[in-house]
């Protein structure tokens, strides 16, 4: 696949310190399919939208770094289109708000369905089975037809997909949840797109505060929204409505209250997003620094891959013991709140919607934590605290056994995982294999970075379902708090190659 280089403009150009991204594209990039411009061989182009010029001509007087992520989406300093990140980030956060939104509901669904444990783990990772064979080919396309198609025509199937939904409690069938679970997946498998778009407007050393802006709005989605489908299925409990065939009950109504969230999304992408033109501006020479990097990243190991290439499959299984943590919770937080805790569904919707929004603010400190802790110090302190909470849920006797567990235990566990720990890691995770990809192409790799993380989400859900089933849901906490450990041993050895790679 033909490269494309992200160049941040250096001290030494005309204009001073320029944050906006600027893009190297071989003979071979754009494809003649692409949506974008035909440009000469052996030229370097930009990304611009309409108005571009205007904002890197005023970012070439702002050369230092924003004091907050509020400011620097206000000012358009290191961001080439502030519109185009805000429609992103509402893209975005549909997309996970169909996992966030239904996170309560799902366990009681299944078992009126007649499902059980081992059920519900299928159910959740269906979702990220549609993900993880869509977001190679949305990750592609982007680059091939551009971004407002792919994006339009992944919403137009969520949409769909939320429709098809609804109606799951009606037709009273496991196998067609989980078609539908796999329809949803498919359409919210954006998010290599959503994240190569961020990248390519964002200045390289600017890059993990606007990444983790996008994850806020992302962590937001999955973790905040159940407190909407909590609220719906406490409103809607053993009541149901009629409006000609739509019917509104417990199950069906979060459904539909995401489709008119996907529709109006569609339209804001059909009448607001704008296709992207290149322009032509000097080519520069790398400087000595990056020279030294890509020698390193060229170098063979004795597995026959080079430093590069064992960097980004470090970087993905990052993603997937994160991810697939976090998807363990997703399937049996809810059972765990129950047998464990005696809590209604309702409840730990609510209590994991509280964490959630402890972790969205911690996502937007992500800037000021920047300043203080490198990349991989926030990937280790983060699965450590995640790691803690975790194992923290091992030794918990069930209700049926006499337990009498306080409530603050639940919180305080599921603060380190949601509020801390999971958020912080994920994150400097994401933002350190864009930074070691670098110059090339970002939209198929994130797409294959994602393509990881909704594999995690499949495995990990699968597993945690059939040891619970056949074991005990502490053994899940014992087996997770094990990959985390691992996970951050790896980190350690590899920190000083990660580093020189991402910097």
């Amino acid at each position: 696949m033909a490269s494309m280089e992200l160049i941040e403009q250096g001290s030494n150009s005309g204009g001073g310190g320029n944050d906006a991204p600027v893009v190297d594209a071989t003979p071979t990039f754009p494809p003649l399919s692409s949506t974008y411009s035909n440009v000469d061989d052996n030229h370097y182009v930009k990304m611009e939208d309409g108005d571009a010029n205007d904002q890197i001509e005023k970012s070439n007087s702002h050369n230092s770094q924003p004091l907050s992520i509020a400011n620097s989406v206000m000012t358009a300093e290191g961001l080439a289109d502030p519109i185009g990140f805000l429609i992103i980030c509402c893209v975005v956060l549909i997309g996970d708000m169909n996992r966030g939104v239904v996170f309560p509901i799902m366990w009681p669904l299944v078992q009126e369905l007649g499902g059980d444990a081992v059920w519900l783990g299928y159910a959740v990772g269906a979702f990220s089975f549609g993900r993880i064979i869509a977001s190679p080919t949305l990750g592609k396309w982007s680059i091939e037809f551009g971004y407002s198609k792919t994006l339009v025509g992944s919403t137009t199937t969520m949409l769909i997909a939320c429709l098809m939904f609804a109606q799951v409690y009606r037709v009273n069938s496991l196998y067609y949840l989980l078609f539908t679970q796999i329809m949803l997946g498919v359409g919210s498998a954006t998010l290599g797109v959503t994240r190569a778009f961020v990248a390519e407007i964002t200045a390289t050393r600017q890059r993990t505060i606007y990444i983790a802006l996008l994850t806020a709005v992302q962590y937001g989605g999955f973790t905040v929204t159940p407190l909407f489908g909590a609220l719906l299925m406490y409103a809607l409990q053993d009541n149901r409505y009629e409006l000609g065939f739509i019917v509104i009950d417990q199950y069906s109504a979060a459904a539909y209250f995401m489709a008119l969230l996907s529709a109006a999304t569609l339209a804001v992408l059909m009448t607001k997003f704008q296709n992207r033109n290149r322009t032509k501006p000097t080519k520069r020479k790398a400087s000595s620094r990056t020279s030294e990097r890509d020698e390193l990243a060229d170098r063979t190991m004795f597995c026959g891959i080079t430093v590069y290439d064992a960097a980004l499959l470090g970087c993905m299984l990052l993603n997937v013991s994160t991810k697939g943590s976090i998807g363990s919770f997703e399937t049996l937080g809810i059972s765990f709140a129950q047998s464990h805790f005696n809590l209604e569904p309702e409840t730990a919707g609510m209590i994991v919607s509280v964490n959630g929004m402890i972790g969205v603010i911690a996502l937007l400190s992500m800037g000021q934590l920047g300043k203080y802790f490198t990349d991989i110090q926030m990937i280790v302190g983060g699965m450590t605290v995640c790691a803690v909470g975790i194992i923290s849920f091992s030794a918990l006797q069930s209700v049926e056994d006499g337990a009498d567990n306080a409530t603050w235990k639940y919180f305080l566990g599921i603060f380190m995982i949601y509020g801390v720990g999971y958020p912080i890691g994920h994150t400097a995770v994401i933002g350190l294999f864009s930074k070691i990809v670098g110059r090339r192409a970002q939209g198929t790799l994130q797409g294959w970075f994602a393509s990881a993380g909704s594999l995690a989400r499949i495995l990990f859900p699968i597993m945690s379902g059939y040891i619970a089933q056949f074991d005990d849901i502490t053994t899940v906490f014992k087996v997770l708090f094990g990959i985390l450990a691992l996970s951050n041993f790896f980190v350690a050895v590899s920190s000083p190659t990660l580093t020189a790679l991402s910097t």
